[in-house]
């Protein structure tokens, strides 16, 4: 019988009585993983060897378990600092064990959550009280974490899976295969195997001289298991702007761009936003330091938006009576929402005087100082959006979100009314998660007030609203953390297997 080379070294390296993995094969015949595997398939399909596949989990720390093994278990910490303070003989104030083991944010929490757990002592009262039994260099998990900083295995189950809870080990799962020989492969190893050369590959060479006439080539194993291609593509983000972009087109929109960092008079004050609304303070917005401020501002429009402000608009509106200062205005920051946008515009500042009808849109993103959690992250897109006509009602906008929804085979919307310093009548939208099955904001929206429209110019009625494409894409697709596919903790499976559907 005559086997290629490398099916050879395998076929006599493994034995017939205990299984040799893939990885010892590896190291024995000097040949790569892929390799040492495409020979052992080869061998059992001709029913000399048989190859086992089993499940493995590798672990390893993460970003948090490789921080403990240089700064110690939190829990370890606030052990050794109680010790310090006496807290074996006469309970210490737990607000200084905690200062002395120099923990803050979660890490108090972590420490006190575990630090009864394991036996180091107990926590009543505000106060300490320290374990002189506890032994915390005999301290199981820490020991693991070291192991496994130092590539050595841990044989524990129960305090690796303790580690995985925490979030200080992660599993990664792997194939592993082993091979063994059948007894069809050991009786043809007795009767004698030589090697059949074969070629891998046609060469230029062999074409030439026409050796490929009397060569063996190869054979390729198609069924064999490859790495898993991951080719590059559009984010699927992307992919649904681009098809909110066509929607809107399709419905009459023109589109609108402009800058993300732009002046507080066109974020805010031309929205009717008063200077002192808690919304505009530096913990909500993102203020440039370099440059600080615009140059120039419309002095006309600035006049006309400042007495709007301080004076309200026609009998029936009485303005803010509140502080307006044009250097405020002028600071320079990331736009909070894209409706500034709808404010250059509508004041003729983008493109001109418009004349209604007009429709138009942006998809874009916008920047807050939110705190991060499933649906909040620092920035996101916002679909933008208004129609000036005359005579508009709450019912045409309920009307354009009916129609602009469907023809994502969303129909399941909720509205609530709502208030916004610049639209009255005002409504919040609210659509079904297709998994969860709970209702989720989705948008915001309204007509826009005359002391907003007047002082740009608008003698017509405006509906505009400002839509989440983030939770537009969560209905479409059904995820639930708007971190799968933003930022740092992206849901890379999901991200690759994700399709917006046209």
């Amino acid at each position: 019988m005559k086997l290629p080379r490398q099916q050879l070294a395998v076929l006599e390296a493994v034995s017939a009585d205990e299984w040799t993995t893939v990885d010892a094969l590896t190291a024995q015949v000097d040949e790569k993983p892929a390799t040492v595997t495409g020979a052992a398939f080869a061998l059992e399909e001709e029913g000399l060897a048989e190859v086992r596949e089993t499940t493995e989990q590798d672990p390893s720390l993460t970003e948090e378990g490789e921080t403990y093994v240089e700064t110690g278990l939190p829990e370890v910490r606030l052990y050794e600092a109680a010790l310090d303070r006496g807290a074996d003989e006469d309970p210490v104030e737990m607000g200084a064990v905690i200062e002395a083991a120099d923990l803050d944010g979660p890490l108090v929490d972590i420490a006190l959550s575990n630090f009864a757990r394991k036996g180091y002592g107990e926590i009543e009262g505000g106060k300490v009280t320290a374990n002189p039994d506890a032994d915390p260099d005999g301290d199981e998990e820490a020991a693991a974490l070291a192991a496994l900083a130092a590539g050595k295995p841990v044989d524990d189950e129960a305090v690796l899976e303790s580690l995985v809870r925490r979030d200080l080990v992660e599993l990664d799962e792997r194939t592993a295969r082993s091979v063994r020989l059948t007894d069809e492969g050991v009786t043809e190893l007795m009767a004698g195997v030589e090697v059949r050369e074969a070629v891998d590959r046609l060469t230029p060479q062999m074409l030439a001289t026409g050796e490929w006439r009397d060569a063996e080539f190869a054979e390729y194993n198609v069924a064999a298991d490859a790495a898993t291609p991951n080719p590059g593509k559009v984010h699927v983000l992307r992919q649904a702007a681009e098809r909110v972009k066509e929607v809107l087109v399709g419905m009459g929109f023109e589109e609108m761009e402009g800058p993300h960092v732009d002046a507080d008079f066109w974020i805010n004050d031309c929205l009717f936003m008063p200077q002192d609304h808690p919304a505009r303070t530096h913990w909500d917005r993102f203020a440039l330091e370099t440059p600080a401020k615009i140059d120039e501002l419309p002095n006309d429009l600035v006049e006309r938006v400042e007495r709007a402000h301080r004076e309200g608009v026609g009998p029936d509106s009485n303005g803010y009576n509140s502080p307006w200062d044009v250097e405020f205005a002028k600071e320079l920051a990331l736009r909070g929402h894209t409706t500034s946008l709808s404010a250059r515009y509508l004041s003729g500042e983008q493109v001109g005087d418009l004349e209604p009808p007009q429709r138009y849109f942006s998809v874009e993103k916008a920047y807050r100082n939110d705190t991060l959690d499933a649906t909040h992250l620092l920035e996101f897109f916002q679909i933008e959006g208004w129609v000036m006509a005359e005579d508009l009602t709450v019912r045409d906008l309920m009307g354009t979100f009916t129609e602009f929804y469907s023809r994502f085979d969303i129909t399941d919307l909720r509205f609530k009314p709502t208030y916004n310093p610049y639209t009255e009548p005002s409504f919040e939208l609210f659509g079904r998660h297709p998994e969860t099955n709970e209702l989720i904001e989705i948008g915001n929206s309204g007509i826009f007030r005359p002391e907003m429209l007047d002082p740009l110019g608008v003698d017509a009625d405006v509906m505009a609203w400002g839509l989440a494409l983030e939770r537009l894409l969560m209905l479409i697709t059904g995820f639930e953390d708007i971190r799968d596919v933003h930022g740092t903790l992206t849901d890379l499976e999901f991200l690759r297997s994700v399709e917006v559907e046209y």
